[in-house]
Parts: structure tokens; sequence; C-alpha cells
């Protein structure tokens, strides 16, 4: 065979083939915040609400909580979604206590939360350093553009490894009058693991100087599917 023509056939050979493979599938990484049902995460949470004014400036609280997918539900934009359970207890060997009955669901890869009739954009997937979104887009709080950080990143909590996550950057204000810091870390294949939320009232820049507020702190100790 002429080479000329042998070379031909070849890149035609080599060009067909590659029209008939399929592009690799994009992965979303819907897995930072599985919805199935039974899956659940449990936390250690330390509330401290401030007011300088009260008997009790810094009335602080602990528990522990377990936040499970169950069954589907149609929520309160008439989608069907997955009820989203928050049980708590004060102590490891109490029982479980339903606190709250929120929903979430999964909107074409953006992860929604419905807390107390508040629909809020807690992901939006897959990951990446470009996307800034507004949680709060779809309720009437303020504006609350979130970011990525550290994506796909190792984290440990508790003596718990994660191989993989995310944290999403909520807030983070020091000025004369006002702190505000508010994060989350997501686990792959696991969910929510830590959150941070400080929105405190505070006197010259000085944030141990609290006038008011409020701050929570979620933080992992266990994971599963029940």
């Amino acid at each position: 065979m002429n080479k000329v023509v042998y070379i031909i056939i070849l890149g035609l050979t080599i060009l067909s083939c590659g029209k008939d493979e399929a592009p690799p599938a994009l992965n979303f990484y819907d897995s930072y915040f599985p919805i199935e049902m039974g899956v659940y995460v449990d936390y250690y949470v330390q509330e401290i609400n401030h007011d300088a004014s009260s008997s009790v400036p810094h009335d602080t609280s602990t528990y522990y909580m377990r936040a499970l997918i169950e069954d589907t539900v149609i929520d309160n934009q008439g989608r069907i979604a997955y009820k989203y359970i928050r049980l708590t207890r004060l102590d490891l060997d109490d029982e479980w206590q339903v606190s709250d009955v929120w929903t979430t669901i999964n909107n074409n890869h953006k992860i929604e939360l419905i807390e107390e009739n508040r629909r809020k954009v807690k992901l939006v997937l897959p990951p990446n350093t470009y996307d800034v979104w507004d949680a709060n887009i779809y309720n009437s709080l303020n504006q609350m553009n979130c970011y990525y950080e550290d994506i796909h990143e190792p984290y440990s909590i508790n003596s718990i490894s994660f191989d993989s996550s995310v944290t999403v950057q909520q807030e983070n204000v020091l000025n004369l009058v006002e702190f505000k810091k508010k994060y989350e870390v997501y686990a792959n294949h696991v969910g929510l693991v830590k959150k941070q939320f400080k929105d405190l009232v505070i006197s010259n820049f000085d944030t141990l100087n609290i006038t008011s507020g409020q701050e929570l702190t979620l933080n992992c100790i266990g994971f599963g599917i029940q």
C-alpha cells in the first residue's frame, strides 16, 4: 500500500473513532450532600446567646443533634423533597427527641434546605473557585454571598478524618461595631460536618467585648445510615 494512502486511512480511522467516543460524564459531586433515606450526621452543638443587659450576659448551652434524611414530602414550592429531621438530646444516653422537621432537595445540582419556611441555597455543584451565590436568594433575608474555599481537601474533626471536603464561606465581617463569621464544611459522602455561626455586636473592634448576638457551633461526632 502506498505510504501516503496508508497515512490518510489511518488518520480517518482515528477521527472516526474519536467521533464515536462519548465525552466523559461530568462529576457534579452531589455526594457532598447525600440525600438518601436513612443518612444521618451527629453533632456536638454549642450555642451562646449574648446580651450585656441580661442577668446572664453570655448564656451558653450544649447538646447533641442528629440531622436525618427521611422519606419524601411536598415542600413549600410544591416540589418532591426529602424530610430533613433534626433530633436533639442533652446526653449521649438520652433518647432522641424531634426538634425540627425541615425539607431538602437537590434542585439541578443546587442543594436547597428549607429552614423554618426559608429556602436557602447551601451548595452549588460541582464546587469550583469561581462560583458566588446568594444563599438567601429565595427568601426575605439579607443577601449572603457564598463561595468555596479548600475544595476537595482532607479535613479532620473530633478524631474523624475525611478524604475530601469543601468549605463554604458565607460571611466574614469585622468592623467597629460588628463581628460576623459564618462558614460550613461539607465532607464527601457525608454532608455537613462543621458549622460556625457568629453574628455579634461588639465595641471598638474588640471581638471579646460583646454587647449582643448569637454564636452557634456544630461539630460532627459521627455519621452513618440507619
